[in-house]
């Protein structure tokens, strides 16, 4: 048994002109199933390779030995996370009405504050990394905007991740050079999928 890539949930085409599929050629193609074969060569022939790709994280994250394991899965399964926190014709708020948006009003204060704060998380990373709108486990569930360096996700602090947008340089350089604030624009009014963040919400509540 190995870890497979998973197919992208559209057409390469379909996010133009907003990411191209130049870009969707190396960032899926070479670096994503790039971080598929280093973990499928890291883990074979050791019980690893039969686990689900979310115990695995779990089990060797804090392991020095296994930070190699850890790196490449954890990418493997943020950018699987990625590509369907995006969509053709998405962006804007969410639907009104939504649970999420009743969240984003409730716990952030509104779609402006969201639109505000998650722009400057991204902005802010320093050097390559993830920023990720989350569900705070506990009594009281609240939505929490966060990033994480490199390979770091929430699904190691007890999150339950809703969408992310990837901030490695790759992700963007081909579309917009080193003008990481236009394609953070670019996410959040044109590609930002909320039904999948909604999805992911109510599964969690």
């Amino acid at each position: 048994m190995s870890f497979t890539l998973p197919e992208l949930p559209y057409d390469k085409t379909a996010l133009e002109p907003y990411i191209s599929a130049k870009t969707l050629d190396f960032h899926y193609d070479k670096h994503h199933k790039g971080y598929l074969n280093k973990l499928n060569e890291l883990v074979e022939n050791t019980d690893y390779q039969h686990v689900k790709i979310e115990e695995l994280i779990t089990k060797v994250h804090g392991n020095s030995g296994n930070l190699p394991i850890f790196n490449n899965a954890a990418q493997v399964w943020n950018h699987t996370f990625y590509w369907n926190s995006m969509k053709k014709n998405g962006g804007g708020k969410p639907k009104d009405g939504s649970l999420l948006a009743k969240k984003i009003q409730d716990d952030i204060g509104g779609f402006d504050k969201f639109y505000e704060e998650f722009s400057s998380h991204g902005v802010s990373q320093f050097g390559s990394g993830w920023v990720w709108l989350v569900l705070e486990k506990g009594r009281l569930g609240k939505l929490k905007i966060t990033k994480t360096p490199n390979a770091d996700l929430p699904l190691i602090y007890g999150q339950v991740p809703l969408l992310t947008m990837d901030v490695w340089e790759h992700a963007y350089y081909l579309d917009c050079q080193n003008r990481r604030i236009d394609y953070i624009k670019v996410f959040l009014d044109h590609l930002i999928n909320w039904d999948f963040a909604e999805e992911n919400l109510k599964k969690n509540t």
